[in-house]
């Protein structure tokens, strides 16, 4: 059923450009039949639902797996797991530590 719409609406399409082009010559017959078929194609799709996905049954996730992003290292399990090793923070967010130690801007301290 949903090719048959698609189809009529793409003839209507085809027609309806060949009306105002049918004293003219056979190349902007051809042309205005060409936008009429994309129109009623995009017409005829649009109401016969051609294109629309078919619904799957979902499997379901738990919010770990949802939320996290694969090897982002981010959230979840592995930022616990990590946590102690970078000092809570995040991968690459971790400021550099000082070059002469904590106590670099001391002012008694001779270099």
């Amino acid at each position: 059923m949903r090719k048959i719409v698609f189809v009529v609406f793409l003839l209507l399409g085809i027609g309806a450009g060949f009306l105002p082009a049918r004293n003219d010559d056979w190349g902007l017959r051809i042309v205005m039949m060409a936008v009429g078929a994309l129109f009623g194609g995009a017409i005829g799709g649009a109401l016969s639902q051609f294109g629309k996905r078919r619904q799957r049954p979902r499997q379901l996730r738990n919010t770990e797996e949802a939320d996290s992003i694969a090897g982002s290292d981010m959230m979840g399990r592995e930022a616990a797991f990590n946590y102690w090793r970078d000092e809570g923070h995040l991968p690459f967010t971790k400021p550099p530590r000082p070059e002469h130690g904590s106590h670099m801007l001391d002012a008694d301290k001779n270099i």
